[in-house]
């Protein structure tokens, strides 16, 4: 028997199954699997949302070991942000997927979607966001000492937590990285 799938009015179908902290779906309204059983709560599919509000809200859910529910934000703010930060947007997008792998037990999935977030925001930095005039972070600081990165974003830091991470995980398997490491965040900590 096929279910019909929970479309929004643009007819994109929308997730409408609860999840765990990490994004796997858990059972089926109905099923012995989804009974009693919510998760987290869960990033609307049309979460409308900008910049500034997508970087706190990514970095603590980031910070809180919930890498899926900050993808879900970053991938909101690419949607509906302005064409020229898609980039940036996508890229920190696959890297919190590539967290996701990682504390999934995916040590494949995790380093090529690590390396393959940071290219991206790399790419953003050395093109349509430096062009577009946006501060890319890339070294520059703020008048309080602080990394100045888009929307108060320190990309250095994250970048460098992603390629570290990559490698590790590459060269050691993921048994050894403490799940610490595996929730970096995106705002300089305060």
């Amino acid at each position: 028997m096929r279910r019909d799938r929970d479309r929004d009015p643009a007819g994109r179908p929308r997730t409408a199954r609860p999840r765990d902290g990490l994004g796997r779906p858990l059972g089926r309204a109905g099923s012995a699997a989804a009974s009693g059983a919510s998760g987290p709560e869960r990033i609307p599919d049309d979460l409308v949302i900008g910049g500034t509000e997508a970087a706190a809200l990514a970095d603590q859910l980031l910070r809180d070991g919930r890498p899926f529910h900050a993808h879900e934000v970053l991938e909101a703010a690419w949607k509906s942000g302005p064409a020229q930060e898609r980039d940036l947007w996508q890229g920190l997008a696959q890297i919190a997927v590539g967290l996701t792998h990682a504390r999934r037990g995916n040590a494949r999935g995790a380093a090529a979607l690590l390396r393959r977030g940071a290219e991206r925001v790399r790419d953003y930095q050395a093109g349509a966001g430096a062009e577009a005039g946006a501060d890319t972070g890339a070294g520059s600081r703020s008048a309080a000492g602080r990394p100045g990165g888009p929307f108060g974003m320190d990309i250095a830091a994250f970048l460098a937590a992603a390629d570290d991470l990559a490698v590790r995980i590459e060269r050691d398997g993921l048994d050894g990285i403490p799940p610490a490491d595996l929730s970096p965040g995106l705002l300089p900590a305060g």
